[in-house]
């Protein structure tokens, strides 16, 4: 029987922590889940995680699989350091999460962070394969993105490059970021950022909208996107100045890193032409004439599947030479 080499990808966060065992195809053969417990002390929370892996991965033994690698994505994850720095929702300062993980494991261990290890997904195994030049953006509750050039992740010197979420909108802004600064890009363009966008005009209009049929403390992403699909007039205006914010800071992007594409990721990325067409037409109106025309807006091709966990694997199976290429 011919031997099976996979790797684990695990994505750690702030509620639950994920495993899954990938090949080579991009399979997932097996993984888990649990709790991650944020307020534990780091070194119960991967010896809970070697354990529940090394439980999982039994019944792959017996199928003659060889675990050749460990992936993890995490947030604030730095690459080049093998740590995890201050990271938000844990009550951790600076945490050597590789070191920790080779003291359950004799193998290779890599770590960075999730939208890191989305883009190397995206390039492994979705709509960016065979590229060289991308961004990855995940739109959940934040605004994370990965930058690939010249078929290469960018960490940067300090190993946190990518951070579009906090480019600056307005810092007059009264749009407090979880980050401790006012007027991040985030506060608009995300999950929160939208729901954020429809409480104000709600309460400086007065038309009808089906919006106002939700508390506007319970408000969410999804509310907005069904009002929107229904035409609700208010619902579609909060898209366009989520696009609108959005696609002026993709067309700062394109004029510093000129990308092939920008694939997106994530709960929000679902409203898919309600956000991308107002994104398309802001970061067209601009950009310099040389750049215009020529980079795609996509939603990510792994949309339905745990980017997170495929991606950290990736992470791991791109610095393998040996492992087969997919």
């Amino acid at each position: 029987m011919t031997q099976t080499d996979v790797t684990v990808g695990v994505d750690i966060g702030g509620t639950n922590t994920m495993f899954g065992f990938i090949d080579a195809t991009g399979r997932e053969l097996g993984g888990g889940q649990f709790a991650t417990y944020s307020d534990d002390p780091p070194e119960q929370l991967i010896r809970r995680l070697a354990d529940a892996i090394k439980k999982a991965f039994m019944s792959l033994e017996d199928d003659n699989c060889r675990l050749v690698g460990i992936g993890i994505g995490a947030p604030n994850a730095n690459f080049h350091n093998g740590t995890v720095e201050h990271p938000p929702n844990f009550d951790w300062e600076v945490v050597d999460v590789v070191s920790l993980m080779r003291r359950h494991f004799d193998l290779p261990v890599l770590i960075t962070n999730d939208a890191n290890a989305a883009a190397l997904g995206e390039m492994r195994y979705g709509g960016a394969k065979g590229m060289k030049h991308f961004v990855q953006i995940t739109l959940g509750t934040g605004l994370g993105s990965g930058l690939v050039v010249d078929g290469n992740v960018v960490f940067g010197h300090d190993g946190f490059a990518g951070e579009m979420g906090h480019l600056t909108v307005d810092p007059k802004s009264d749009r407090r970021c979880g980050c401790g600064k006012y007027g991040c890009l985030e506060t608009w363009a995300s999950a929160t950022g939208v729901a954020r966008t429809a409480r104000k005009l709600l309460a400086e209009r007065t038309e009808d909208s089906q919006l106002r049929l939700v508390p506007p403390e319970d408000i969410s992403s999804k509310d907005v996107f069904l009002a929107a699909e229904k035409g609700d007039p208010l619902a579609l205006e909060v898209f366009a100045i989520t696009g609108e914010v959005l696609g002026i800071k993709l067309a700062d992007a394109v004029m510093i890193l000129s990308p092939e594409a920008f694939f997106f990721f994530g709960g929000l990325a679902r409203a898919g032409e309600l956000l991308l067409a107002p994104t398309r037409r802001a970061m067209e109106a601009n950009l310099l004439p040389i750049f215009r025309g020529k980079v795609r807006l996509e939603v990510s091709q792994l949309q339905d599947r745990n980017v997170a966990v495929l991606g950290a694997a990736a992470l791991m199976q791109s610095m393998l030479p040996d492992l087969p290429q997919p």
